[in-house]
């Protein structure tokens, strides 16, 4: 099948499933229980990081985050204090802990007071002549490890590492590149928060989801999941949207959740718009 035919389905899937309404329950939704922008970067940081494991539990330990962070995201990190640190104390997502939290909460609350937003934090480490966005988040990563050892006077620990998951150390980024998704792109679902950032310069958050439907859809060939394999996952993409890589993410993201494709065939699969595909 041809670019031009591939994108017409993903553009079918497109209109299909990027509505607001598709949302839940990706943690996405967090973002949208705030109104500000100041709110919602801080509110769509920590639902990103901890956006690993089952569905439904992602979705419990946030609205337990949430919960003890209360009506506002921006204020919580801002006024970031012992009280605030001990009210953390009992949180645990999986690999992390409500101290990994605190120490990402605290380091926003310098990234705040000298940036203004993480926006302005990011964007002073970007530039617009990288080909991706990967050099400015390493960049991003870095920063934040480093502010971390200065403040806490030691190494980055393992926990928050995961939690922050930096480009130099391997990571597929999936987490923090759904992260720039959010906040770069603008659409029915994508907040559009940032306007610094080219969104032709994303990398397609990807999992083991998103990488066995763009296995199917064959545009990668890699036998494992790595940076080098998102970023030439981004880069088939780029070829059907030059300007917006990204684009059809949410939308492929939902066949797995919404739809609940394993990719083995079932009776199901011949009204999915991917079936010809599969059925090869």
């Amino acid at each position: 099948m041809n670019e031009k035919n591939l994108k017409e389905i993903l553009e079918r899937l497109y209109r299909k499933y990027n509505r607001r309404s598709r949302i839940p329950p990706d943690p996405l939704q967090f973002v949208y229980k705030y109104k500000t922008k100041a709110d919602r970067e801080i509110a769509g940081l920590l639902s990103a990081t901890l956006a690993y494991g089952r569905v439904e539990q992602i979705e419990n330990d946030l609205n337990k985050l949430f919960a003890i962070i209360g009506k506002s995201p921006f204020d919580f990190t801002l006024n970031f204090n012992k009280t605030k640190r001990e009210s953390l104390a009992g949180f645990k997502h999986r690999f992390n802990t409500g101290k990994d939290i605190a120490y990402l909460l605290e380091l926003l609350k310098i990234v705040l007071k000298e940036y203004g937003s993480i926006e302005n934090f990011f964007a002073a480490g970007y530039s617009s002549e990288d080909s991706t966005i990967i050099p400015a988040l390493t960049n991003f990563c870095d920063r934040l490890y480093l502010m971390y050892e200065n403040r806490l006077g030691q190494k980055v620990s393992k926990g928050f590492q995961f939690l922050l998951a930096s480009p130099a150390n391997g990571s597929v980024c999936k987490r923090l590149n759904m992260f720039l998704r959010w906040m770069v792109r603008s659409d029915d679902v994508d907040t559009g928060l940032w306007e610094s950032i080219d969104k032709s310069k994303l990398i397609v958050p990807i999992d083991v989801h998103m990488a066995r439907l763009c296995k199917i859809l064959g545009l990668y060939k890699r036998q494992t999941i790595t940076l080098k394999a998102a970023v030439e996952i981004t880069e088939s993409f780029q070829r059907i949207e030059p300007a917006d890589p990204a684009k059809y993410d949410f939308s492929l993201s939902r066949i797995g959740i919404i739809e609940n494709c394993t990719g083995k065939l079932r009776k199901e699969c011949q009204d999915c718009e991917l079936f010809p595909f599969c059925e090869k």
